[in-house]
């Protein structure tokens, strides 16, 4: 997956804190940005055997300065709207 400037939320990154996420599969793009205080995630992966949640948990991770297996996903794994917890 190619690397993408995405905002810094290292700041977020605390044992035990959750994150909702708004994702879009399939975009032209992979892409990381704050809309009204809501993290939205782009990713160009199909929606097909979780590939696109680890495009997802990939970028995040990235933004959050955590390693991906910090991030569990909580709920959502076949919506659009997911949340995940960073142990």
């Amino acid at each position: 997956m190619a690397r993408v400037s995405a905002p810094d939320l290292s700041a977020m990154a605390q044992a035990g804190a959750e994150f909702a996420v708004r994702v879009t599969p399939r975009a032209s793009r992979n892409a990381l940005q704050m809309v009204e205080g809501q993290i939205r995630i782009s990713v160009t992966t199909v929606p097909e055997d979780g590939k696109a949640n680890r495009a997802v948990q990939d970028l995040l991770a990235d933004a959050l300065g955590v390693a991906k297996t910090r991030l569990t996903l909580v709920r959502g794994a076949t919506s659009r709207d997911k949340l995940f917890r960073l142990d």
